[in-house]
């Protein structure tokens, strides 16, 4: 057992790119609770939710310096969810070195690792392919975290020249655009099909809880150390189980439909952030629907969705040679589709 766990060790140095001073910080960080007289990765793993949290919050506040504090929670949270860290240990082989004594914890790892290895061609997987991550993943990466923090005496920059390739790719902000964000598809969901939602969350020591109620109904409950984790896959399991019963597709206003022809306002971003500020409504979502043609020749096409009391509004833009000029065609026609439909 002592030379498997040798081995074990000196693997995910390997693959980390670490050899650790104290390997025993190593050797607890890969056990998990069900695994008999050692010492499991609970106490490493309490803190490398917070240190990994911590060293996201770090890069994204630099990297994206005139982003408010709402979108960089949800980048964040992006970044530390269990989906992400789950993938990151299937991608660079951690999973194999995991120790436990549970037959059910190997069939869970099996069936999300070959799900993983399907969807490897897919776009970054932000919020739950095919099969749901087992959280043992997420607990030993931050586990691993952890235990490189202590072991190079809790220098937060060194950890993350360390773990960073771990956690490649970073989730970007154009990946958050492009794909629908599950508290928002939650609530999508429930006003297309005149549902009431509410997320209610509650804290127990160190444990964030949210709980999703539809009509006054449990649908989800998700737990974490960050408040903003645990409303996300909370909200996630959510649309998951509504999925089963009710449409996910987004609303297409009728008020929006038969706006024809070009049609441009200078600097409609702008405005129509501003009017969704006045209005007090979610900020708007931009995504990509066409992007096509070779570097001299580009053509673009983007949709703008916004989320009013009467359901979410979605409009299609002109077709442009830039991504910026694509972006205010949409903004400009969901300007005007307000405009006729009195929302304005």
């Amino acid at each position: 057992m002592k030379m498997e766990m040798e081995a074990s060790v000196a693997a995910v140095e390997k693959i980390i790119g670490y050899t650790f001073l104290n390997k025993k910080l190593l050797e607890d960080a890969l056990t998990h609770t069900s695994y008999p007289e050692s010492v499991s990765y609970e106490r490493l793993e309490f803190v490398g939710d917070a240190v990994l949290g911590l060293a996201i919050s770090n890069h994204i506040f630099l990297s994206y310096t005139s982003v408010d504090a709402g979108q960089l929670s949800l980048l964040r949270a992006a970044n530390v969810s269990t989906e992400k860290l789950a993938r990151a240990a299937v991608n660079h082989g951690l999973h194999r070195y995991v120790r436990h004594n549970t037959v059910n914890i190997v069939h869970k790892i099996s069936e999300f690792a070959d799900a993983v290895e399907r969807e490897k061609d897919c776009a970054v997987v932000l919020y739950g392919g095919s099969v749901k991550a087992p959280k043992i993943l997420a607990d030993v990466v931050e586990s691993i975290a952890a235990a490189v923090y202590v072991d190079v005496d809790f220098d937060l920059k060194k950890l993350w020249v360390i773990l960073r390739g771990l956690l490649e790719p970073i989730v970007t902000l154009d990946d958050l655009e492009r794909k629908p964000q599950p508290v928002t598809t939650l609530y999508e969901i429930c006003q297309k099909n005149g549902r009431k939602v509410e997320i209610r969350q509650s804290r127990n020591g160190a444990k964030s809880t949210a709980s999703v109620y539809v009509d006054g109904e449990l649908v989800a409950t998700a737990c974490s150390d960050q408040k903003d984790i645990a409303r996300l896959d909370a909200a996630q399991i959510a649309v998951h189980e509504l999925e089963r019963v009710l449409p996910a597709t987004t609303m297409m206003s009728d008020r929006c439909k038969g706006l024809d022809g070009t049609f441009e306002i200078e600097a409609a971003k702008q405005q129509l952030y501003a009017i969704c500020g006045t209005k007090k409504w979610p900020k708007p979502v931009y995504s990509i629907e066409k992007d096509e043609g070779t570097p001299q020749k580009k053509i673009f096409v983007t949709s703008v969705q916004i989320a009013t009391p009467d359901g979410i509004l979605k409009m299609l833009g002109d077709e442009k040679s830039r991504l910026k000029d694509a972006q205010n065609s949409a903004a400009s026609l969901m300007i005007r589709a307000l405009q006729q439909g009195q929302y304005v």
